[in-house]
Formats: structure tokens, sequence, C-alpha cells
């Protein structure tokens, strides 16, 4: 088989066709969202917000209400949850952090359960990208063109935001509502990637991008560019790998995205592993490291 056939022929299935699109939105969003997550430090809390949504969008199923609904409210929920238990005790903010996302997250698996359904839930928990419907791939659209649309209007702001939340609030923005805003992009990113990945790998895909672009450039303006390249592509052939493998594609998205981090940490150009030891082991003046431009 030429290697056209091996591009071409999953295509001539619409599942496939489906399932490649759905997975591409899902990329973008999650990669646009990742440069924040990571420039903030909000790893544990992506984690954390997007495990605790499954109780959120299962409920929304049993009540015919959408699923990004729930996923919000059980979002915001979980940070509320997170801040009361750091305020008010002497408990610190990451096992805050774990006591809620692991108590929220069983919930929701105690709820697909006993939930008397036609449907097999469990698709919420490890991703059903292959039986995306026009339906499913429609709402992914929908939500992801809006999660971009925000992050991207409002990038100046959150960007000030994630360097200096006290200039952000000399110059009258609020960085309480700028931190409300991502989370509520967050939970919405959340629901858009469920389809590809399901909730227990969701984090992946919203660290990963993110990451991997950081080790690439400085410039904060370009992590916006090399994210989503690099995450669709990642995303794409791990679909394809699925295909021909007849293994997990979601899983294979966030194995292909977890191996380019790895490629880029090692031999990234400027701040790789080998690339730094090569470089000293020459006696040539290393690069500046700083923290990422805006």
């Amino acid at each position: 088989m030429n290697p056209i056939d091996l591009i071409v022929e999953p295509l001539s299935y619409g599942f496939m066709v489906r399932a490649l699109v759905t997975t591409v939105v899902a990329a973008v969003v999650c990669a646009l969202l990742s440069c924040w997550l990571v420039l903030v430090g909000w790893s544990l809390m992506g984690d954390a917000v997007s495990h605790a949504v499954l109780p959120g969008v299962v409920l929304a199923y049993v009540l015919g209400a959408p699923f990004a609904l729930g996923a919000v409210v059980f979002g915001f929920l979980a940070v509320g949850l997170i801040g009361a238990i750091r305020d008010t005790s002497r408990v610190k903010e990451d096992a805050a952090i774990g006591i809620v996302f692991t108590t929220l997250f069983a919930l929701g698996l105690v709820l697909i359960s006993v939930t008397p359904s036609q449907t097999d839930l469990n698709h919420i928990v490890f991703g059903n990208v292959l039986g995306v419907s026009v339906g499913d791939l429609v709402q992914v659209a929908a939500l992801g063109a809006a999660v971009a649309a925000v992050l991207l209007y409002k990038r100046r702001d959150l960007v000030l935001y994630a360097f200096d939340p006290g200039h952000a609030h000399a110059i009258g923005l609020s960085p309480r509502r700028l931190g409300a805003l991502l989370l509520g992009l967050l939970a919405l990113t959340a629901v858009v990637a469920l389809q590809v990945v399901g909730v227990i790998l969701v984090v992946a895909m919203l660290i990963l991008p993110g990451a991997t672009a950081q080790l690439l450039t400085d410039r904060f303006s370009r992590m916006l560019l090399i994210a989503p390249v690099l995450s669709v592509v990642c995303a794409t052939v791990g679909l394809y790998l699925s295909y021909w493998l007849d293994a997990a594609p979601g899983g294979l998205v966030v194995v292909t995205q977890g191996a380019a981090f790895a490629l880029v940490y090692l031999f990234g150009p400027r701040h790789g592993l080998l690339t730094r030891r090569a470089r000293r082991d020459g006696a040539a003046p290393p690069a500046a490291v700083g923290r990422v431009e805006g």
C-alpha cells in the first residue's frame, strides 16, 4: 500500500471524517487554552476542573440539558470548594484540589453506574471519538469556536493577568473576573475534549501542547501559533495510528503529544536538554533562558 492510500483510505468512512474534524477542533482549542494554563501555573487546576465536570455532564444528560451547562456548573463548584477548603482550614491548596476533584470524579462514576440509559455513558470517561454523530460534531464545533473566539479576543487582558495581576488591577482590570473567565473556558474546553479522549485524559491535551510550545519559544504570541499547530499534527497522527493499529484513538492522540514533548524536551533548538549540554560542552555561550515574553 502506497503512502497516499494510507492517508486516503480512512477518509472513505464517514465516522473517520467526523472523528478527524472533532479531533482537530479539540486539539486547537485545548492548545490555545493550554498556553495560559502553563503560563499561570494552573496544571493542577486544569486536572481538577476536567475531572470535576464528570458529574455535571452526567446530570445534564439525565435532565436533558446541554452538557456544557452541567460542566460549567460543576467546574465552578469545584473551584469554589477548593477555595473554601483552602481558606477555612489548614489544608493547603494542592491537597484541597486533590480532595475535591477525586470526590467529584468518584461521584460522577457512581452516577454513571446508577443512571439507566440506552447509551454507554462510559464514553464520557474514556472518550468515543469514533462514535461522534453529526449533532455531537456541531456541538463540539460551536463550543470550540466560542472558546477560541473569547481567548483570542481577550488575549491581551489574559496575558497581562498571567504575568502581573497587580498591574492588571492597577489599570482597571479585574483579576478575579479574568480568573473566573479562564475557569469557565476551561470547563467548556473539557466538554469539547471529552468526545476525543474522555475525562481521564483531558488534562493531557490541556497541558502538553502549551508545555511543548514553551520549550520552543520565549514569546507568548508565538506560543499561540506553535501550540495549535503541534497539537493538530499530533492529534491527526494519533488518530491515523489508531485506525491502522486498531488501538484506542484517545490514548494514541495523547501518546503522540507526549512523544512530541519528549523530542522537544531532549532536542529543542534552544531549551532542549541535550542541546544545552552540547552547547555547554562545546564552550559556547548559553542562550538566554528567561520567562515567556508577551
